[in-house]
């Protein structure tokens, strides 16, 4: 059976188990990514698509994340940016139960200004300024046609939105991450558009 209907199955089988569909998710997002080359797998997610720029302004600042071995890579969408004059940002927690905030990215090329912070995740320094984004690019582990968003489960991105409406939120993922339904509830917010390496969902 392949991926993406096991996960369909999944999600019509177990509609509020949140938890075991992120473990079928993470899987199927896993299995798809050690199935690319590492060839095809450096050419994907190269620069933002240009219906997607032509929503952005050329002040904006922009929210990005540093990507972990399975998520939709954001290192290029950083470099691009930064080369077109924008300002760069990436979530950062003082502490694991601290509320995510946003600290400027100014080396997307050498990363040298990152370093460990909590979830295993490369953060700006805790000198590094602090900046709002106006377009925030989001990681996910599952997405639907409606834009609707299955995150790692904390519920960071949700509430930061939430605290700053108006902002862009745009997801990147694999196609293998697509599913036709996914559990939602009040807090969840819905994404503008989603990204993967084949094909852009919103932006109507």
């Amino acid at each position: 059976m392949q991926a993406e209907h096991y996960l369909q199955e999944m999600a019509d089988t177990h509609p509020f188990d949140k938890q075991a569909l992120r473990k079928r998710l993470r899987t199927a997002r896993r299995e798809h990514v050690a199935a690319q080359p590492d060839s095809t797998r450096a050419l994907l997610f190269h620069r933002p698509p240009a219906p997607l720029l032509a929503k952005i302004g050329p002040e904006a600042v922009i929210g990005l994340y540093h990507a972990n071995a399975e998520e939709a890579p954001a290192a290029n969408y950083a470099r691009f940016f930064q080369e077109a004059g924008h300002r760069i940002v990436l979530p950062y927690f003082s502490a694991p139960d601290a509320p995510m905030t946003f600290r400027t990215h100014d080396d997307p090329h050498g990363e040298s200004d990152l370093e460990a912070g909590p979830f295993n995740l490369r953060q700006p320094a805790s000198d590094a300024p602090e900046l709002a984004p106006d377009v925030l690019f989001v990681p996910l582990i599952g997405f639907t046609a409606d834009l609707d968003r299955l995150g790692q489960g904390g519920g960071h991105y949700d509430r930061w939105l939430a605290e700053h409406p108006g902002r862009m939120a745009i997801g990147l993922a694999w196609d293998a991450q697509a599913v036709e339904a996914l559990p939602t509830e009040p807090h969840d917010i819905a994404l503008d558009a989603v990204v993967t390496p084949t094909r852009i969902y919103g932006l109507g």
